[in-house]
C-alpha cells in the first residue's frame, strides 16, 4: 500500500511539483511522518500512512499559507549576507555601511530568489519524484540510479514546458 502512494505522490512531483507547491511540501510531509512512525513506533504500515497523511496535511497547510513570506526572509537574509560577505572581501567593512549594504543586498536577494524559486522547486521535485517512483518500484542499484536520473530529466522537462506556457498566456 505505501508504494502505490509512493508512486502516486512521486508521479505528482514529477509532472507538477512546481505548480502544486502544496504537493511539494505535503509529501516530504508525508515521507517523513511515515518513516518517523514506522523507526519510531515500528507500528503496522496503515499506522505509518496514516501518520504520513497527518504530517502531509499540517505542511501543507503551512506551505499555502506562508510560502510568500518564507520565500521573502530566504531571499532577504541570503541576499543580504552574500552582499556583506562580499563587499568585506574587497575591503568595504564600513561598521554603519554594513546594515546599507546588508539591505541593498537583502532586497536585491528577495528580487532573484523569487525568480529562481521556481526553478529551485522544479528541481527538487522532480528529484523528490524520480527517487519515490523508483522506490516504489523497487529498482535497485545501478538501474534504480539510471532510472532516478532519467526520471529527473523528464520531471524537470515536463514542469519547464508547462511553465513556459504558464508564462506565454500571462
Amino acid at each position: 500500500m505505501l508504494a502505490l502512494v509512493s508512486l502516486i505522490l512521486g508521479v505528482g512531483l514529477l509532472t507538477a511539483g512546481r505548480r502544486l507547491f502544496w504537493l511539494f511540501i505535503a509529501t516530504a510531509g508525508f515521507m517523513a511522518g511515515a518513516q518517523l512512525a514506522f523507526r519510531v513506533w515500528g507500528g503496522s504500515e496503515m499506522n505509518s500512512i496514516m501518520t504520513g497523511i497527518l504530517l502531509g496535511l499540517v505542511f501543507a497547510t503551512l506551505a499555502l499559507f506562508f510560502k510568500s513570506l518564507a520565500v521573502g526572509i530566504a531571499g532577504f537574509l541570503g541576499g543580504g549576507s552574500i552582499l556583506l560577505s562580499l563587499a568585506g572581501l574587497v575591503g568595504l567593512d564600513a561598521g554603519v555601511m554594513d546594515w546599507v549594504i546588508f539591505f541593498i543586498g537583502g532586497l536585491a536577494g528577495v528580487a532573484l530568489f523569487s525568480q529562481l524559486f521556481d526553478w529551485a522547486v522544479i528541481l527538487l521535485s522532480a528529484i523528490g519524484g524520480g527517487s519515490l517512483v523508483v522506490q516504489a518500484i523497487g529498482l535497485p542499484g545501478s538501474n534504480g540510479s539510471a532510472a532516478m536520473v532519467v526520471l529527473t530529466f523528464v520531471g524537470v522537462a515536463i514542469q519547464a514546458r508547462v511553465m513556459s506556457e504558464e508564462k506565454k498566456h500571462d
